[in-house]
């Protein structure tokens, strides 16, 4: 198995509730190193780059207004098949169908405010973790 980095937001409907460290537990118990960390208030035009993959999508503006609602915590997370391990503890998008023990199961309120993003491929964190961190702010 290879030791990958992903990238973890946790949203702001977690950061109002104050439950980063506990997301973090979460993933510190599921065997992911954080190795870069940054509590962030986005600004627009940096959440519209982020998901500009997702620009002409309906969901577009919607998504862009919640991300920018409050503070997130960006972080980059490594160990063994990282992206895949991170995408199962967040659990499914819908927290009504995610497994119990979850990230969103635990946590989430909406499908909208599920709590964290992840990346969905090694492709993708590369590019997501570059556009939060520099490769000297990444400390394993």
């Amino acid at each position: 198995m290879a030791v990958e980095h992903t990238l973890s937001i946790i949203k702001p409907d977690a950061t109002r509730r104050n439950l980063t460290g506990k997301i973090n537990a979460v993933i510190e118990e599921a065997g992911l190193r954080i190795v870069a960390q940054k509590r962030v208030a986005l600004t627009r035009a940096q959440a519209e780059g982020f998901y500009a993959v997702h620009k002409e999508r309906s969901f577009f503006g919607e998504l862009v207004d919640f991300m920018i609602s409050g503070p997130v915590v960006v972080q980059a997370l490594e160990g063994e098949n990282a992206v895949a391990k991170y995408r199962e503890v967040m659990g499914a998008t819908n927290p009504a169908n995610a497994d119990e023990g979850t990230i969103r199961k635990q946590f989430a309120e909406s499908i909208e405010a599920n709590s964290v993003h992840g990346s969905d491929s090694l492709e993708n964190a590369a590019i997501e973790i570059s556009y939060f961190f520099a490769q000297t702010e990444i400390v394993g």
